[in-house]
């Protein structure tokens, strides 16, 4: 089930068009969660993907799929770093602000929408939605506050991208030969 998941939610971040994506499941218990991630990151990690739990609530787990490089860019942007920082996070060490994020979804105080920072997100998308939430000029994957053309195109990327790897998933190919390296 996880496999279809993955091909679903995650066709994108495999493709290397996408920094990453969050998606939830379940797992029976704790050895099945532990033995999914082991075999998933045994496939990936040597294309520059990582997959790990952020938390689990209601009995299903946060899932995170990315890919280190493009993080690791993401979190040096000037405005990515500046948002980040503002809110505690270690910057730009991704490993460190992963942990700071875990940490943030687990105080179930506020929802820490600077996740779309860690997800490929622009980061004036981020801080139009975290200043205006109703101010959006477009939504699609993400609510878009800045330039909608860009925004446009890079959705019918991802749309085709998933349909085509759901395609190729449903015919049998592997997901680590459609991941694509670094």
């Amino acid at each position: 089930m996880l496999e279809s998941l993955l091909a679903r939610h995650g066709a994108p971040t495999l493709a290397g068009l996408k920094t990453g994506v969050l998606f939830s499941t379940v797992f029976s218990g704790r050895m099945e969660m532990l033995a999914c991630f082991s075999y998933w990151n045994r496939r990936l990690l040597p294309k520059g993907l990582h997959m790990l739990p952020l938390g689990e609530r209601r009995g299903r787990t946060l899932i995170y799929l990315y890919r280190r490089s493009a993080l690791s860019r993401d979190l040096q942007h000037p405005h990515a770093n500046a948002l980040l920082t503002e809110r505690g996070y270690p910057c730009p060490d991704p490993e460190r602000c992963i942990l700071h994020l875990r940490q943030r979804l687990a105080a179930d105080d506020i929802f820490p929408h600077e996740i779309g920072l860690f997800l490929g997100y622009p980061p004036e998308d981020v801080r139009g939605f975290l200043r205006d939430p109703s101010a959006c000029k477009y939504s699609g994957c993400w609510k878009v506050y800045g330039n909608t053309d860009a925004a446009r195109l890079l959705f019918a990327q991802f749309s085709a991208c998933t349909r085509l790897y759901c395609r190729q998933f449903a015919l049998g190919t592997p997901l680590e030969y459609l991941a694509i390296p670094d």
